[in-house]
């Protein structure tokens, strides 16, 4: 059976890719693009951001030409983009692939897009205020990131014990939803499962060699011109305080080009805070998780071992789609 056939068995399939970033999850995507005609939707908070490309690690021009993305280059940095969008442009995205007769990936490291995907959570359709917003925003540069996250505390414990700190975007849109419903964001949220036939595979590989990655990471990206990316943002009146320009490197870049440290030290601090970035995804794909398939993309072992997580990871592919009797062949 052919994927045009999977196509008219319900449910369809979705294969979602998940793990920490820089563990090779896009160069994964793009590889299986070799053992079936897939289409990769993006799970990436940072990717949807036009013009940030460098610090995002956005696939390449070539890269989405090979194999289609959805999901990247959605918004301009100044525009807000809520989770309930994601929702639903991901839940369309993966319509169209499979109205295709093609296999869906979602890949990402965004812990929240995936869950909001895979697990159908209800998410209350509230529009940015752009007022509370600015004022929230104030409050975190004069009092700081964990003011806030106390205020938020304060009004849904639930929310507040779920959403790190240090994520001022989410503490912000989590005050915005409960004080607009006047009601806890955690109280509004259901999850209803997507019909869709779930593969969960994860890449993971041991901690330093990942920290190594990260750090070669940062340094291609800063020789790759991450500077000049931020620098052209500035100028273009994308101002520093937009949470678009929050993200991981964005920010250190944007503390250089004030004077208010070297660049050897806004270096620095992207790799240690991306390290911890990484220790904080490590809650949203555990390790203990029996969904999620986890295979290990570290050092390649023996040469006939070469390859061996991929061709692994496209077998596992085929004999759950096979299990559905919606069989994938490598032609599809």
């Amino acid at each position: 059976m052919t994927l045009a056939d999977a196509a008219r068995v319900d449910p369809p399939p979705l294969v979602a890719v998940v793990g920490p970033t820089a563990a090779g999850k896009t160069a994964l995507a793009i590889s299986l693009a070799d053992e079936f005609a897939v289409e990769v939707v993006s799970a990436d908070s940072r990717q949807v951001y036009r013009l940030m490309d460098i610090g995002t690690a956005k696939p390449t021009p070539q890269e989405r030409q090979r194999v289609v993305h959805h999901l990247v280059d959605v918004v301009d940095p100044d525009e807000p983009f809520t989770l309930a969008q994601y929702q639903q442009m991901a839940y369309a995205a993966i319509g169209g692939v499979h109205s295709r007769r093609r296999l869906p990936l979602l890949v990402g490291g965004t812990g929240l897009y995936i869950k909001a995907v895979l697990e159908g959570l209800s998410i209350p359709h509230v529009e940015p205020d752009p007022a509370l917003r600015e004022a929230l925003l104030a409050e975190v540069e004069a009092r700081g990131y964990q003011a806030l996250h106390d205020r938020l505390r304060e009004v849904d414990p639930v929310a507040a014990g779920r959403i790190d700190a240090r994520n001022v975007r989410r503490v912000v849109r989590a005050l915005e939803v409960c004080y607009l419903l006047k009601q806890p964001i955690s109280s509004v949220q259901r999850a209803t499962p997507p019909p869709y036939r779930i593969l969960r595979i994860g890449l993971t590989m041991p901690r330093e060699q990942l920290y190594r990655r990260i750090d070669q990471r940062v340094e291609h990206m800063i020789a790759a011109g991450l500077v000049e990316e931020v620098h052209s943002l500035v100028a273009r009146g994308y101002g520093y305080s937009l949470p678009a320009m929050s993200g991981l490197g964005y920010r250190q870049m944007g503390m250089y080009l004030r004077g208010e440290v070297s660049l050897e030290e806004a270096v620095a601090l992207v790799k240690r805070h991306t390290r911890r970035f990484v220790r904080q995804q490590a809650n949203w794909f555990r390790a203990d998780d029996p969904d999620i398939h986890w295979f290990d993309v570290g050092e390649p072992g023996p040469p006939e071992r070469e390859g061996a997580p991929v061709r692994a990871i496209a077998a596992l592919i085929r004999d759950s789609i096979d299990n559905t009797d919606t069989a994938a062949g490598s032609n599809l």
